[in-house]
């Protein structure tokens, strides 16, 4: 399979698409990946948005965000969002698009990246590290976080 991996900047038409499919995927309001994205399609910040496309359908995709709603607001910014289709999962596409944003970030000198997730041994195979655990907002339990430097 021929996926495109592409920027949101690449695309800005995409915007409301993508929007509709994180809240989709997260239950997040759509109107809060609109406000990230605005911020981004603008210029106003370096954070950005990005898709896998298999033909015109996004079938995977991430975001960077100041802080993924957890304790820490000193780890920023934060990998969000990241999300594949069931039906697209175990072909490399959210390795491929952690790789794309780390070195996104790390060509406009933002270094180093955060995520927070429960799963253990998936990105690390992606050069991340665990750095500490985090309490998420509203969340019970302790969540993982991880750096990528």
């Amino acid at each position: 399979m021929s996926y495109e991996y592409i920027t949101l900047r690449e695309r800005p038409a995409l915007k409301d698409e993508a929007a509709q499919w994180f809240h989709s995927k997260w239950g997040v309001p759509p109107e809060a990946y609109l406000e990230c994205m605005d911020a981004y399609l603008s210029g106003e910040v370096e954070y950005g948005w990005y898709l896998c496309l298999d033909g015109d359908k996004i079938v995977g995709g991430m975001g960077v965000i100041e802080n993924d709603f957890h304790d820490r607001k000193d780890l920023a910014p934060n990998v969000c969002a990241v999300y594949t289709e069931e039906v697209y999962r175990g072909q490399g596409i959210a390795g491929k698009l952690l790789d794309m944003t780390v070195e996104d970030m790390r060509a406009k000198g933002i270094s180093p990246i955060y995520l927070v997730s429960d799963h253990i041994g998936f990105y690390e195979r992606y050069g991340w590290e665990f750095l500490c655990m985090v309490q998420g907002d509203g969340e019970p339990e302790m969540t993982r976080m991880y750096i990528h430097k």
